[in-house]
């Protein structure tokens, strides 16, 4: 039977905190997570993440919408492309990311993102 559920992220089940310079607020809806991201200026996934997810670069794919701010991935390869608000994307497994400027980048996250920063 199929239900309707929905949930806040202003009061998320739980907030990961990152090593500094920000958070990600997780609810889960419909059998998945769902992230609203709040990275601080200075935030770099390798700086502030790798040492939670213990991988040498960020191993999860994204699917998401920018609300705010700006975002530059590093892919394995070395290609780099820009997120800014107003866009949506997908992002493969392999990079790393940086906020670029001197404003939160603000991210909504659907992809797969379940263990996302999560402490082990």
């Amino acid at each position: 039977m199929r239900t309707l559920e929905a949930k806040s992220l202003d009061k998320p089940d739980e907030t990961r905190q990152f090593e500094g310079k920000g958070y990600a607020d997780i609810v889960n809806v419909g059998g998945k997570a769902v992230a609203r991201g709040h990275f601080e200026p200075g935030w770099r996934w390798s700086t502030n993440v790798k040492p939670i997810a213990q991988t040498e670069l960020c191993e999860f794919s994204h699917l998401g919408y920018c609300l705010q701010g700006r975002m530059r991935l590093t892919m394995q390869d070395g290609s780099e492309f820009e997120v800014t608000a107003g866009e949506a994307v997908a992002i493969p497994p392999g990079h790393d990311a940086e906020v670029v400027g001197q404003e939160d980048f603000v991210f909504l996250d659907f992809g797969e993102i379940d263990d996302y920063a999560r402490r082990r």
